[in-house]
């Protein structure tokens, strides 16, 4: 049973959500939940926050293939299937070798863990896989529902849908923040892509694949990367940069808002949603 994400979502941080938070999110219309930070394989809170909905499609955004083995995962997967049939999607991704102290082979490792979801049930149409570079992009659309990039702007997931073809889902995150003042926004985008993002090579090399230079790369970020990178705006502006990903290619774009320290995403979420209709 594929899952229907709709055409926006949430991304947040594990430690961030909650069934109260899920609720909400419902309410305003959007489709689905991802589940950030490599929730562990025992799906424990994309449980909580399925049984707090009844239409929001939760997904992962990534678990990851080196810290939860596929066989736990699996069976966590399908708890959930049997539990809340065609909201679940399981997003898995192989991460980053500064995080992993083995990590060898990566792509082969990718191969062997969808393999394992194989033979333990897992749909395809039940799992997507992180991916930046054209090799899993390809490998997205050919083992999994598609393709699930992470830190990338609308001309990536315009190259992306050219390496997929018209079928497999790709489903972009893309951070935002709700203002006018640039200023205020780049201090709150800055710190969120400077760590850990612009120190892993993964996202360096594809950054570097989408033309940014050195300089742009360097000391947190250029302004120009930072507003690539970060769309901010007033609520207007801020729809129109998450809707660039669907007229590039996207089928679904999940939205992570920055804020300042300890406040409040929702309000902006409320907004968001207004301006998205």
């Amino acid at each position: 049973m594929t899952v229907d994400l709709g055409r926006y979502g949430i991304w947040r941080p594990a430690g961030g959500l909650t069934p109260e938070f899920a609720a909400e999110v419902e309410t305003l219309g959007f489709g689905a939940v991802w589940i950030g930070g490599s929730p562990p394989g025992d799906l424990e809170l994309a449980e909580s926050l399925l049984d707090a909905t009844s239409t929001l499609a939760v997904a992962t955004g990534i678990v990851n293939m080196w810290t939860d083995d596929a066989e736990t995962v699996a069976r966590s997967y399908h708890r959930l299937a049997a539990k809340h049939p065609g909201r679940f999607l399981l997003g898995v991704g192989v991460g980053h070798p500064e995080a992993q102290q083995t990590y060898t082979r990566p792509y082969d490792k990718i191969v062997e863990y969808l393999d394992q979801l194989d033979a333990a049930g897992v749909p395809v149409e039940g799992r997507a896989l992180a991916a930046l570079g054209p090799k899993v992009l390809r490998l997205s659309g050919e083992r999994t529902v598609g393709a699930h990039p992470y830190l990338t702007t609308p001309e990536h997931t315009r190259q992306a849908r050219e390496i997929l073809g018209s079928g497999p889902l790709l489903a972009p995150e893309q951070k935002v923040v709700l203002g006018t003042d640039p200023e205020r926004a780049r201090t709150i985008g800055r710190p969120a892509v400077r760590y850990p993002y612009l120190m892993l090579v993964n996202y360096l090399n594809n950054l570097r694949r989408l033309g940014w230079s050195e300089d742009d790369i360097a000391d947190g970020g250029s302004d120009s990367l930072i507003d690539a990178l970060v769309v901010h705006g007033d609520a207007t502006t801020v729809a129109a940069g998450v809707k660039a990903h669907l007229d590039a290619g996207a089928d679904h774009v999940n939205i992570q808002v920055l804020t300042e320290e300890g406040a409040d995403p929702l309000p902006v979420y409320r907004e968001l949603a207004k301006a998205l209709r």
